[in-house]
């Protein structure tokens, strides 16, 4: 069996996502994570310290150094997580993109249905 293909069903559907956020500072990258995961929106969220980001805001280009959270979450939480940056987020409009987990080993794929079960 593949290392993409789950060795068992999961016992109710998942859809397993990674989502992107970019957090300005470090206090606030944690704070985020923090309530992600005591929320059980998020079974990890990995912080990467520094993310150099060009990007066009009101018709200007900028560059900015910024947190990189990466979030494994459900395709289900999304909004939920939408909803927490509105109250942890400074910028008006903060990233938040998801990607589908496509594969992976299957017990971690099960310990984040898991993480992430409780709504």
């Amino acid at each position: 069996m593949s290392f993409y293909n789950r060795k068992k069903p999961l016992s109710e559907p998942v859809d397993p996502v990674v989502a992107f956020v970019t957090a300005p500072d470090m206090d606030c990258a944690r704070s985020i994570a923090d309530t992600l995961v005591a929320q059980h929106l998020a079974a990890c969220v990995n912080i990467v310290p520094t993310v150099e980001s060009v990007y066009r805001w009101q018709g200007q280009v900028e560059n900015a150094t910024e947190i990189l959270l990466v979030i494994k979450t459900r395709a289900g939480h999304i909004t939920a997580i939408e909803d927490c940056l509105t109250q942890l987020h400074p910028d008006d409009v903060p990233e938040c993109i998801a990607l589908p987990i496509i594969g992976g080993a299957a017990p971690y794929l099960h310990w984040l249905a898991e993480q992430t079960g409780r709504d």
